[in-house]
């Protein structure tokens, strides 16, 4: 398989995706330093908001992605991909389901569980390794549930956030879908009807809606 290709998915040679990586062009800056910083432009350039829902095929561009203030996990781990794969670092999609312990009680009023899935992150290839991360909750919300943002180093996974800063249990995969080297948009659709079905009651053709 290749992690490096463009897709209609992880769109890079578009300009605006070109701009965003623009910085990272670098020789003199190694493969880890590009991907820690990318890591850290996604995970806090857009805030992360996992009410908005999408079966739309091109709002799961990364140059879609890129023009939104705020978007899901999936969608950030979209575009973080794109621009590793832009400075040449392979990467891939990583698909799982999680349960939330913190602030549950608007997961569960609009999903009716308080796990949430598909949940994206992130498998880079770096020092001959497949490395997860996950940029999906930026610092300032991090610090308003009081829990540590994760911090990539390049060199180990960073994809859990189990404990917040007071040692509670802050969240857990329950169920890991695997790796893809494009955007399963079909799987992730279906998943999404199978778990949550009383959001399809009104309208089956919803392509998409903000809970």
């Amino acid at each position: 398989m290749n992690y490096l290709t463009p897709t209609y998915y992880f769109d890079f040679e578009d300009e605006i995706i070109q701009t965003q990586i623009a910085s990272y062009k670098n020789n003199n800056i190694s493969d880890k330093e590009k991907a820690i910083g990318l890591y850290n432009k996604v995970r806090d350039d857009w805030k992360y908001d996992p009410y908005s829902i999408s079966f739309s095929k091109e709002n799961y561009r990364a140059s879609t992605i890129d023009q939104k203030p705020s978007r899901n996990c999936v969608e950030k781990s979209i575009i973080l991909i794109a621009c590793l794969r832009a400075v040449g670092i392979p990467a891939r999609l990583h698909l799982g389901k999680v349960k939330n312990h913190i602030a549950t009680e608007r997961l569960t009023e609009k999903f009716g569980s308080n796990e949430l899935t598909p949940h994206g992150m992130v498998n880079a290839y770096l020092n001959d390794t497949w490395l997860k991360m996950s940029p999906a909750f930026n610092a300032s919300l991090c610090e308003r549930f009081q829990v540590a943002p994760l911090e990539f180093d390049g060199e180990n996974n960073s994809f859990l956030q189990q404990y917040n800063n007071e040692g509670s249990l802050f969240m857990q995969y329950t169920d890991d879908y695997g790796h893809f080297e494009d955007v399963p948009l079909d799987f992730m659709r279906k998943n999404i009807k199978e778990h949550y079905p009383h959001i399809f009651d009104t309208d089956e053709n919803i392509t998409e809606f903000k809970l």
